[in-house]
């Protein structure tokens, strides 16, 4: 295979990798949790049991029952720190000795700053039907790593924006059981760049950028069983097969390399996004305290090679793992209009040592947050939520090349680590019945 035909093979396989990045700033892997200001203000516990148009994304039958219209929108403010550090990554060059990397050693704060917006609106059919439709952004992201990054040959500039829509329908099936299901339709955009190494090291590097896009189709269901005193919402997100295309500029090269500059359109990746089975309960502890609970498990496993289309026709590995959430918090009604919240979330990461690179270095974290609701009238509810994520110091050990099964391999053995990373989440959002 010629080094021109090689080039689309790895900026397809950073495109998609790329995705992952979105871990640091926030949520598991490159699920972004920002979905409802509300359920911010106690970390997500309790999210697939709760009732309206704010639950919607977890659970369509949290609509089942409503009597009156209701709608919501939130904005969540994501502003992440972190140093992604060089420990001793080398470069081997054909013919040539090993050496480490040129250039900045320590990253600092990669991941760009930003507002993740999202919305649902319900309304019942009859006294036992309701239909609602949430729009949300759960994947998205954009990072920044400076032009003489020591990671710049994995990653450079990358942004990635999604659109979900979610058309549901909720049934109250009998007094104690409510059901739902949804469709989920999914539109993602992604751009990345990242540098290639020319063959000597005395030469600049060269440059590739990817753009694409696609649509993509998922689904959601849920159930809900309630007494007067606990309510237990299960609820499924399927896992999407995603395919992108898009277009690949390669340039600067020079040398036996020049050959490999070219721009070429339809470069094609398919890959899966995890399923998750949400379980949550929310439970009346006292006229004014609800205790709530919630764990995920993410079918990260599907995650597990990037396929890429012709005339590649290969597959990359992935190899990451299932993982998990587990969160609890509480609602307190200070009085009939004040209710505040709070909570903890423990989330474990899907990346494996020896597998994270530098566009994915997650790691597990604890989640910390606390909240509130105003009542400003029969109809109209306030919402703020104030998060710290913290996360844990982690390795950036995955082994990469350039140029794959040419004489013009180059390998990257990375040696790095994530350290002092955290975020800081502030949401904000209101509620409206009609």
């Amino acid at each position: 295979m010629s080094l021109r035909t090689k080039a689309p093979l790895l900026a397809v396989s950073a495109l998609v990798s790329a995705f992952g990045f979105a871990s640091t700033a926030y949520a598991d892997a490159f699920y972004l949790q920002a979905q409802s200001a509300r359920g911010a203000g106690r970390a997500f516990s309790g999210e697939a049991a709760d009732t309206g148009a704010a639950s919607l994304w977890w659970n369509p039958a949290a609509i089942a029952g409503i009597r009156d219209g209701s709608a919501t929108l939130s904005a969540t403010a994501i502003l992440p720190k972190g140093d992604v550090v060089d420990t001793g990554t080398q470069i081997c060059r054909p013919g040539q000795a090993c050496t480490g990397i040129s250039g900045q050693s320590n990253s600092r704060d990669p991941v760009n700053k930003g507002i993740v917006p999202s919305g649902a609106v319900a309304y019942p059919l009859t006294d036992r039907i309701a239909v609602g439709l949430a729009v949300t952004s759960p994947f998205s992201f954009t990072t920044n790593y400076d032009s003489d990054s020591w990671a710049r040959y994995s990653a450079d500039k990358t942004r990635l924006r999604t659109i979900d829509i979610q058309p549901s329908i909720g049934v109250v099936v009998t007094d104690w059981l409510r059901v739902g299901g949804a469709l989920n339709v999914e539109y993602t955009d992604a751009s990345l760049s990242n540098a290639l190494p020319n063959l000597s090291a005395a030469l600049p590097d060269g440059q590739q950028e990817l753009k694409g896009d696609g649509w993509d189709f998922g689904w959601t269901a849920g159930v809900q069983l309630h007494n007067d005193f606990a309510t237990v919402g299960i609820s499924y997100k399927s896992s999407i097969r995603h395919n992108l295309k898009g277009d690949l500029t390669v340039s600067g090269l020079v040398g036996p390399l020049a050959s490999s500059n070219t721009t070429v359109s339809g470069a094609k990746a398919a890959f899966n996004t995890p399923g998750q089975v949400i379980v949550a309960g929310r439970f009346r502890g006292t006229d004014k305290l609800t205790l709530n609970a919630q764990v995920v498990a993410y079918s990260w496993s599907k995650f597990d090679t990037i396929d890429l289309g012709a005339p590649l026709n290969t597959a990359i590995p992935e190899n990451y793992m299932d993982s998990w959430s587990l969160a609890g918090g509480l609602d307190y009604d200070v009085t009939p209009k004040l209710t505040v919240r709070a909570g903890v979330q423990r989330t474990k990461s899907p990346t494996q040592d020896t597998q994270r690179d530098a566009r994915v270095p997650d790691a597990d974290r604890w989640t910390y947050a606390a909240g509130g609701s105003y009542q400003l009238s029969p109809r109209i509810a306030l919402d703020a939520a104030a998060q710290y994520v913290d996360f844990e110091n982690t390795t950036i050990d995955r082994v990469t090349a350039a140029y794959v099964g040419s004489a013009a391999q180059t390998n990257i053995i990375t040696s790095g680590a994530l350290r002092n990373a955290s975020a800081v989440v502030l949401s904000l959002g209101g509620r409206v019945s009609f």
